[in-house]
């Protein structure tokens, strides 16, 4: 099946901000591993996925009060029980770049083992390619 993006959206309030009245990254976190989830619940059901690595989230710029943050997520790479999410964070108002990063989640049982989920990724758009190679050496 070819790659597809997911979108989720977030307004940055007072609530969200750090000491430096910069959206903090915590939040930042949530929202991240959030946007993942959503992509890996695309392919298998929402109560077998669970979350085994954020391999980084590299802010790019900070991100102030009042800022609409798009999260753009996909499902790069397969394993026999692993699933890796690529996320990009983007300001909705002029789609700049933002900030990015890689999660991995593992397909499990009702136990909680991992337990292979047979999905295939098709990475065909060179973009695609190029993200599944990075998630490759993770």
């Amino acid at each position: 099946m070819k790659l597809r993006a997911h979108i989720t959206s977030h307004l940055v309030k007072g609530d969200d901000l750090n000491h430096h009245g910069t959206l903090f990254a915590g939040k930042t976190a949530m929202w991240f591993v959030e946007s993942g989830f959503i992509a890996a619940a695309f392919w298998t059901k929402p109560e077998n996925i669970v979350c085994a690595n954020i391999h980084g989230m590299l802010f790019k710029k900070p991100v102030g009060n009042g800022c609409v943050v798009r999260f753009e997520s996909k499902i790069v790479l397969s394993g026999r029980s692993r699933l890796v999410a690529y996320i990009k964070v983007l300001d909705n108002s002029d789609d700049d770049f933002l900030l990015d990063g890689f999660i991995s989640f593992v397909h499990v049982d009702h136990n909680g083992k991992p337990l292979p989920h047979g999905i295939v990724i098709e990475a065909t758009d060179p973009e695609d390619i190029a993200l599944q190679e990075r998630a490759r050496s993770l």
